[in-house]
């Protein structure tokens, strides 16, 4: 009588379908995995963990409507001990420890080995973390960089939307002054000679998105 094999059902969410039917075919070819639903959105992706229960989720993050930060954390809010890979294209520092602050339990870049994916997942299911060096690598080349405040992001947001100094002083109610030594301290700490860099590197680190200059997440 042959092995009895436990397979792991796994939940693959992510708005492109090429990307999910390429994901769903290596998953699939494993004795020990089984794609057991697929999902489109951050909706999408409680409504069907919350119908299959998997045991590991593959959640991208920019998606249409909820990303999958808010659906990570709804998800883990909801069901505490939920193992969830992030899988994405975004490499910035601030994006990989907003998602594991969020309850993801590890962190892999679509354009990591299919092992690292195989790997990971049964890593998880074992119970452990998983960081992989390349990702550990961004974290730690930021470690010790000094944070932005929230007024600082606040003041970072309109300049990426190409405000002037005395344009964000009259939206965020402030003096020129007091703008001006905001923008010299987030030049400062992002290390940017000027606010065009700042921007390019806040957006490269995931502290805000530049396609809409709002804060990311």
């Amino acid at each position: 009588m042959g092995e009895v094999v436990n397979v792991m059902r796994i939940l693959m969410v992510d708005d492109h379908p090429l990307l999910r039917e390429g994901v769903a075919a290596v998953i699939d070819a494993q004795d020990d995995m089984s794609i057991v639903a697929e999902a489109s959105s951050g909706i999408e992706a409680i409504a069907k963990f919350r119908q299959h229960r998997p045991d590991i989720t593959l959640m991208d993050l920019q998606m249409p409507g909820m990303g999958g930060e808010d659906a990570i954390r709804a998800i883990v809010g909801e069901f505490p001990g939920s193992r969830i890979i992030v899988l994405t294209n975004y490499s910035g520092d601030a994006q990989v420890i907003r998602a594991m602050k969020c309850g993801a339990s590890a962190y892999l870049l679509k354009n990591m080995l299919r092992s690292d994916l195989l790997n990971t997942i049964r890593r998880l299911h074992e119970g452990k973390h998983y960081l992989p060096s390349e990702v550990a690598g961004i974290i730690a080349a930021h470690m010790m960089d000094d944070v932005l405040s929230c007024r600082e992001l606040e003041v970072l947001k309109l300049v990426s939307r190409g405000y002037s100094n005395k344009e964000i002083a009259n939206a965020m109610h402030i003096s020129e002054e007091t703008t001006k030594s905001h923008v010299s301290n987030i030049l400062s700490k992002l290390g940017a000679r000027d606010r065009t860099q700042a921007v390019v590197l806040a957006a490269r680190r995931g502290i805000i998105d530049i396609l809409d200059g709002t804060l990311d997440g």
